[in-house]
């Protein structure tokens, strides 16, 4: 399903479901204005295609005790295609990493960590990400605070960009 095969109601689920992914099947077909039964079918295939890959807790991470959160800028030695792979899978095994991304620029990787206190960060950073094989480099920031925090995609847009297009 590419976007533009996606219909004004597929998006509204969509939209909903970013929203609030605990509704029910039938507040959100209320909300898109269909019924129950076709709503259903609509929001298993989008899974199915992959726009909907889950639904989780949007937790409040210092709240359950992780007061650090540390934007790291990585910079490899390599950046062939197996040693990228490994830095990757190395990011998946590492629980304080909760995002990675490669980058295009100064830097190949950002990772967005979180830790309960900075020694656990320090930890973290001086045992298993600076001695990581590959590893050049790491710049560290460590975040005040979050001034926003969006999940997702803004819908709205999409639909302005959807209705230039028509």
């Amino acid at each position: 399903m590419a976007t533009t095969k996606l219909d004004e109601i597929d998006r509204k689920i969509l939209a909903e479901l970013q929203a609030d992914g605990r509704m029910t099947n039938v507040e959100l077909a209320r909300r898109v204005g269909i019924s129950a039964p076709p709503c259903l079918r609509r929001v298993r295939t989008l899974e199915e295609a992959g726009y909907i890959r889950g639904y989780h807790a949007d937790v409040d991470a210092r709240e359950l005790g992780f007061e650090v959160q540390v934007f790291a800028m990585v910079g490899l030695q390599s950046q062939a295609q197996g040693d990228l792979s490994a830095f990757e899978a190395a990011c998946r095994s590492w629980p304080l990493v909760r995002e990675c991304h490669m980058l295009n620029g100064e830097v190949d990787f950002i990772l967005k960590c979180v830790a309960p206190d900075l020694s656990s960060f320090q930890n973290f950073l001086t045992g298993e990400l600076l001695t990581t094989p590959n590893v050049a480099s790491v710049k560290t920031s460590l975040v005040i605070r979050a001034a926003k925090d969006d999940p997702g995609v803004p819908f709205d847009v999409l639909e302005d960009r959807l209705s230039k297009q028509a």
